[in-house]
């Protein structure tokens, strides 16, 4: 059985597809032990709550500087024994002693098809105006492990989809959701709590 912590920053859409996979046994051997935000005020804790799930903020805020705020985090998922960190619309780049720490074991959801409209800045609505912007016609969604740069790291999943005629960032950001997100997220927790994923030389292997 692998231990997730969720970390949240927002509504909390991903981790309600995360918390349904694992009731209708999509997600399997898992349990989401922890949930964590760096906002108070973020619907996702109350989601958490309402579902029986541990649930805090710990804000960056809260702490001298980044080393002190990443060994806080990290004390928590040691507390709660976690084997995997999922990054769920967490909008905090993560202290290098998680990343050391947990390295390939914490992985991310970006609303792109990474390396498109990625990086630094581009986050939220602010991926989807862009690709609005450069007329893609193809849009999507990535789950990769993180590591030190900003929406980096191998690539586990990814899911194409068909931007439309007379789309706006808000449309477009809830088709990627629906289509894609939501499905690929949980997908991947599964994956890898099945033993299925290895990464070899910087690049992700799915074994089916």
């Amino acid at each position: 059985m692998q231990k997730i912590a969720v970390c949240v920053s927002g509504s909390g859409t991903n981790l309600q597809a995360i918390i349904d996979g694992v009731k209708n046994g999509k997600i399997r051997q898992t349990e989401i032990a922890l949930v964590v935000s760096n906002k108070k005020e973020a619907y996702a804790l109350e989601r958490a709550k309402k579902a029986g799930i541990d649930a805090e903020c710990i804000s960056p805020k809260d702490f001298p500087d980044r080393e002190a705020f990443g060994r806080a985090m990290l004390d928590r998922f040691e507390q709660y024994d976690i084997d995997l960190v999922v990054l769920a619309g967490y909008l905090v780049i993560i202290p290098e002693i998680l990343i050391r720490q947990y390295k390939n074991r914490i992985i991310n959801i970006h609303p792109s098809l990474i390396p498109a409209h990625c990086g630094m800045g581009y986050y939220g609505l602010k991926v989807h105006e862009s690709v609005l912007a450069m007329g893609n016609k193809v849009t999507g969604a990535t789950v990769h492990f993180v590591d030190e740069q900003a929406d980096h790291g191998p690539i586990l999943l990814q899911k194409a989809v068909m931007v439309q005629e007379g789309d706006t960032p808000e449309i477009l950001q809830k088709r990627v959701m629906e289509q894609a997100e939501w499905e690929i997220l949980p997908r991947a927790i599964d994956l890898i709590g099945q033993g299925s994923v290895s990464i070899v030389n910087g690049i992700a292997h799915v074994k089916l």
